[in-house]
């Protein structure tokens, strides 16, 4: 949020020279250069104001945090101080070693060494022709200088006064990290065709301000706040669920030529309203659009919440990755029905994300998202391994070609590393890579959380599935996997809690239904399995129904019962369905058909199966790990030690 212009007496000078050719309008708030307007950000030339109106005075660290960000703050001030500066003298050609402006005083603070006289906007060339070089303190044109100077001392203190009011009465963050919820921007369309646009927005919106300082200033992840898209809830309440002491939320109303986005964050414990403000454009290029409409909003939480941009936070902007505006609603599109997760979803943004890459086969994010696309449709077996994990990886290389700090591409590489390469080594490497490069990505930690699962490395696996949930704590796909890792570490006990939770807030969830039923199988309860089997789970398909019945009753002993069921599965080895080899091996390990099992197996390592991923830690291979052949298995998919 600029400054408004501080409305000055009649006659009063306004804008202070120094150096040879440069003016500072503090009314204006702009730095000129013979008179030309030079991009300073708000936090430098807060800085440089607060250093001009204290002309060589010593202006400690201390006083700078106070004017910039207020006293109880406790953020990487030194940093953001440092940066300030270092863009305030690139501005001013000043250089550190030899300062004509800013000098450095060591472990204290900075001084403005130059001298300042105060002029009359818009005489910038004119009174600097008529500048004396030099001048007796009796020479009258001295005296009229000084008097400028006094009455820009005047101006400053004004100024001073005027940011301070601005300034006041808004928060700061504390030594504790806030959180920030972007709730669902409103489509006010009329259109539900333009939900992939609303939501785009959103996303963007929690992309921006994740960027802006994650150390102090967390966002909460889409898949939370997308649950109050169509279930509004009232902020208190919201605040509590996620977390969250700040809210951001919105609308979008857009037709053929023009765009209309309002915004606006409010204070959760007091539903203070912090900021508010109403965008409309003309529209001629939606991604030039988005692009401002985002970073001006991010700027103006920048300025309120005192978050200062990190260098090491999120930068993701669509901007970056492409000019064209069609492929951009293309890539939206594709996001849109990524996040649905579904097969239909996969099968409709892959087409989006290919389409969007035609249009400009330089887009980075597009390759992005078309390998997350094709390496969930392998390992959730709705497409077959071998074909789309090839293509998974081709999109990722490509995506990283472009642009190499894309942290969805390295995390894609290592989903395909674990579940395809059985690559453990390389896998953890580019999840590591992922974070660091965005520590805000909820998905990278999830998936790292499970690759550290299968590899018996619990605590940090856990470690890393928190991580996931902090930054979305209410999506159900992380708090489902957290449960399968409960599975897999064996507390069972948990496991069921956590499911019934998850069941609570989705009956329709049959991945966690099936966790419930498979650790009720290896406590032995297996009259409850028996009442979720033919219960809720008995919606599910028709094919995991009957695999259910085979581990109940081959590990209840009821051997009729479960032959009936073995038959009933095996009888859908005609179908193509990538699902069927871990369908066939999990009836036939329960029911004591060891050969059958391990040749399954065998043929699952030669395609490349993700099923194999767990092969250390999953119970459901406990009933051959005597056996040598399995041994040997676990040796080469790198799971032996």
């Amino acid at each position: 949020m600029s400054l408004e212009p501080a409305t000055l007496p009649a006659g009063i000078p306004n804008c202070i020279r120094f150096g040879e050719d440069f003016e500072l309008d503090p009314g204006a708030y702009k730095l000129r250069r013979s008179g030309r307007v030079l991009k300073l950000e708000r936090i430098p030339m807060e800085i440089l104001l607060l250093l001009v109106e204290r002309q060589g005075e010593i202006v400690t660290r201390e006083e700078i945090v106070a004017r910039i960000w207020g006293k109880d703050v406790y953020l990487d001030t030194d940093n953001s101080i440092n940066g300030a500066i270092r863009k305030i003298r690139q501005a001013l050609r000043d250089d550190p070693e030899q300062p004509r402006f800013i000098q450095t005083i060591t472990g204290t603070g900075y001084r403005f060494i130059a001298p300042v006289v105060a002029m009359p906007t818009g005489q910038f060339a004119e009174k600097a022709e008529a500048l004396p070089q030099a001048a007796e303190s009796g020479n009258p044109i001295h005296r009229k200088w000084t008097a400028y100077g006094a009455m820009a001392l005047v101006l400053a203190l004004g100024v001073s006064y005027f940011a301070w009011m601005r300034w006041r009465d808004r928060p700061s963050l504390s030594a504790k990290r806030q959180i920030l919820a972007v709730l669902p921007f409103e489509n006010l369309t009329g259109d539900a065709g333009q939900e992939y646009f609303s939501d785009g927005i959103t996303e963007e919106m929690i992309t921006a301000l994740g960027g802006l300082d994650p150390q102090h200033l967390g966002v909460i992840g889409r898949t939370s706040v997308m649950l109050y898209k169509h279930n509004p809830k009232a902020l208190d309440q919201v605040g509590r669920e996620l977390g969250a002491q700040y809210v951001l939320e919105g609308s979008v109303q857009r037709d053929a030529g023009h765009l209309r986005v309002t915004a606006q964050l409010i204070q959760v414990k007091d539903q203070t309203h912090l900021w508010a403000r109403t965008y409309d454009r003309e529209v001629s290029d939606v991604l030039a659009l988005q692009q401002e409409v985002t970073q001006e909003i991010a700027d103006e939480i920048e300025l309120v919440l005192g978050a200062p941009r990190s260098t090491t936070g999120r930068s993701r902007q669509a901007a970056a990755s492409t000019r064209s505006s069609e492929a951009y609603d293309l890539y939206l599109r594709g996001r849109y029905f990524w996040n649905k997760r579904s097969g239909e979803g996969f099968q409709r943004a892959a087409e989006y994300f290919q389409q969007a890459i035609d249009r400009d086969p330089n887009y980075a994010r597009a390759y992005a998202g078309l390998a997350d696309t094709f390496g969930l449709m392998s390992t959730w077996h709705i497409a077959p391994q071998n074909e789309f994990m090839r293509k998974a990886r081709t999109a990722a290389l490509n995506a990283l070609k472009i642009d190499g700090t894309l942290a969805e591409a390295h995390a894609s590489l290592a989903l395909i590393a674990e579940n395809y390469d059985y690559d453990w080594r390389t896998a953890e490497k580019e999840f590591q890579r992922a974070i660091q490069l965005d520590p805000e990505y909820p998905t990278a930690h999830q998936w790292y959380a499970e690759c550290l699962g299968w590899q018996g490395r619990f605590d940090e696996a856990f470690a890393e599935s928190e991580r996931a949930r902090q930054l979305d704590p209410m999506s159900l796909i992380i708090a489902s996997d957290y449960v399968s890792l409960l599975y897999l570490s064996r507390d069972y006990d948990r496991a069921i809690l956590h499911d019934r939770a998850l069941l609570d807030m989705d009956p329709s969830s049959n991945h966690a239904r099936s966790f419930l039923i498979y650790s009720y199988l290896q406590l032995g309860k297996f009259s409850q399995a028996q009442d979720e089997i033919e219960g809720g789970y008995g919606s599910s398909d028709p094919l995991w129904v009957w695999v259910a019945r085979a581990q109940l009753y081959g590990r209840w002993g009821r051997t009729a019962e479960a032959e009936k069921a073995v038959a009933q599965v095996e009888s859908y080895a005609s179908q193509s369905r990538a699902d069927l080899p871990e369908a066939l091996f999990r009836a036939y390990a329960a029911t004591g058909r060891k050969d059958q099992a391990l040749a399954v197996l065998e043929k699952a390592y030669s395609e490349h199966s993700n099923m194999l991923a767990s092969l250390k830690v999953d119970p459901m291979f406990d009933p051959l790990r005597g056996d040598p052949r399995f041994q040997d298995l676990l040796r080469r998919v790198g799971l032996s030690q």
